[in-house]
């Protein structure tokens, strides 16, 4: 079977859909994010702050050979995963990319919580927002790249995973 790669802007729901996908597709879950943390042993904010943006990227593309190496997976990436076109060549050769989108707003409520999010933990509120807004539009390119789009603003994540199966199930096979 064929990965299952979600793409798309921090808090787009790429974890928390993965997992619900991944259960309803009898697949393991694989969270780049989670499983760069596990083999360097410090959090992606410590790495960032620590190491800096550089070291956290090459960490990733490590994380992205390693899982489209493998097959029939429900992989969560990062938001700036597709920033690296090879990144994007490799989870495409593996898979389908399906690329979860947010409005602005729904974005900014969803990354509320500081300590987690790296590239808009240094801004204040309004600057949080122009960061988001900034970002989106550098990467709205890279997310329309995918095979799916599906916005999940007003989506609970059980309703996005449904989404996808459905949506899914030719590349799938």
């Amino acid at each position: 079977m064929k990965n299952v790669v979600l793409i798309g802007f921090m808090g787009t729901g790429k974890s928390s859909v993965g997992r619900l996908l991944a259960m309803r597709l009898g697949c393991a879950f694989h969270d780049l994010d989670k499983k760069i943390e596990e083999t360097c042993g410090i959090s992606i904010p410590q790495m960032f702050a620590q190491h800096g943006e550089p070291y956290f990227r090459a960490r990733e593309k490590e994380a992205v050979r390693a899982a489209a190496a493998r097959s029939g997976l429900v992989i969560a990436t990062g938001g700036g995963t597709v920033k690296d076109a090879e990144n994007v060549a490799l989870l495409r050769s593996s898979g389908i990319l399906v690329a979860l989108t947010a409005d602005v707003d729904t974005i900014l409520c969803r990354t509320a919580a500081r300590g987690a999010r790296p590239v808009l933990d240094g801004a204040d509120a309004g600057d949080r927002r122009a960061a988001v807004v900034r970002l989106l539009e550098e990467r709205r390119a890279l997310y329309e790249g995918a095979d799916i789009a599906v916005d999940t603003s007003c989506r609970s994540p059980l309703e996005v995973a449904e989404y996808i199966v459905q949506a899914t199930r030719i590349w799938r096979k």
